[in-house]
């Protein structure tokens, strides 16, 4: 029995989103830019995947431009913003966003900051949550743009997006979010949030990889990354991958369909695991608290080096993390587990599970089932 428990670093695609994919790779190979009939049929697979994601976040049609993915849609949201307010002559040269944003958006402030512009990154507490007093405390009258997270990938827990726009609103910046973990699988509306900008990936909710979107709120001035035709209002130079966007499409018809009885269902499931995990093995704790996202939990095993624990469980055909897939391959402790104050061991022994659609109770038995008996060995082995 095979379990796959990192819905968070990527998800299969639902039979809907493949069908779309197959479907346009088949039959749409026309350029969306051509007015002739071949053109226009790309173009209406894209006006429709364009109508699926923007009511899956409440925005309008217009304001989606479709991108590679959310490390491109939080690029194009950071030094979109930060290059047109260059280009205008602004002053405002401040960004301001949290200690544990994804490497999207923290090396792309970095990059920004070899360039003159300062940064803040704000703290989180130990439930893994931004304080909006602490936030507040951040801006000054030079800040240009604040990105808080929506909903971070390796806890699960969802910022006060919409109280932390009305701070940068208040200052005159703008408030952009990544949204790649939330999107799907919670209710996500852009009006209620306040943001200026949003950033999704369809991979991350059953969708293909290679697509993502920005949203960006009408009269939001941003520059775009690519520069040349007139695509996507200007606002993304290049021959639009229609494909994969009618992959995009069918994904956020099908999360806009499921969401209500999935968040229900993936929210037991998630405490099942939870309690199952720490009930049955020793020296285990949940690092982050408060509101999360119904899929994710991250869980610390005392006296347990996280990597021998993910290996041992994949031998056994059960797939977790250990965070961020896009952090793969570095010895560094979990960033996000650091900037919450835990002590070191837990940042060094903490593993993350993800479900998804496909997710059963089964699955869940089975970790439970072979989870202590993989802890008491490696623990053992410790001991010697």
């Amino acid at each position: 029995m095979r379990v796959y428990f990192d819905y968070n670093a990527t998800s299969p695609m639902a039979d809907d989103a493949i069908d779309a994919v197959a479907a346009a790779s088949r039959e749409i190979f026309g350029n969306a830019s051509s007015v002739h009939h071949f053109g226009q049929r790309a173009k209406a697979v894209l006006d429709d995947a364009r109508s699926q994601v923007a009511r899956l976040i409440g925005g309008d049609p217009s304001e989606i431009v479709f991108t590679s993915g959310g490390t491109e849609a939080d690029n194009a949201a950071i030094r979109g913003v930060a290059e047109a307010l260059e280009l205008g002559g602004s002053a405002r040269r401040h960004l301001v966003v949290s200690a544990i944003e994804h490497e999207a958006v923290l090396n792309t402030v970095k990059a920004l900051t070899k360039r003159g512009w300062t940064s803040t990154l704000v703290p989180v507490d130990q439930r893994g949550l931004v304080d909006p007093a602490r936030l507040r405390d951040a801006l000054t009258p030079d800040t240009a743009l604040v990105s808080v997270m929506h909903a971070n990938n390796e806890i699960g827990t969802i910022q006060p997006i919409a109280e932390i726009a009305t701070l940068a609103h208040e200052v005159g910046a703008l408030m952009h979010t990544d949204a790649v973990q939330s999107c799907g699988k919670i209710p996500v509306e852009v009006r209620a949030l306040g943001v200026d900008l949003l950033a999704l990936s369809a991979h991350k909710f059953n969708g293909p990889k290679g697509a993502g979107a920005l949203w960006v709120k009408r009269g939001t001035r941003v520059l775009p990354l690519l520069t040349g035709g007139k695509h996507e209002r200007n606002r993304r130079a290049g021959t639009e991958n229609v494909p994969a966007i009618a992959g995009l499409g069918a994904a956020a018809k099908l999360a806009t369909q499921k969401m209500a009885a999935e968040t229900t269902r993936l929210a037991a499931l998630r405490d099942r695991l939870e309690a199952g995990v720490l009930a049955s093995v020793s020296g285990t704790a949940v690092n982050g608290s408060g509101p999360r996202v119904p899929n994710t939990t991250n869980i610390s095993v005392d006296r347990v080096e996280a990597e021998s624990l993910l290996i041992a469980l994949d031998l056994e055909g059960i797939a977790v993390s250990t965070g961020s897939a896009c952090s793969s391959g570095t010895l560094e402790p979990s960033h996000v587990l650091r900037a919450m104050g835990l002590p070191t061991h837990r940042t060094q022994n903490s593993l993350r599970f993800s479900l998804g659609l496909q997710s059963t109770e089964a699955e869940v038995d089975r970790l439970l089932e072979v989870l202590p008996r993989l802890v008491d060995k490696l623990r053992r082995i410790g001991r010697r």
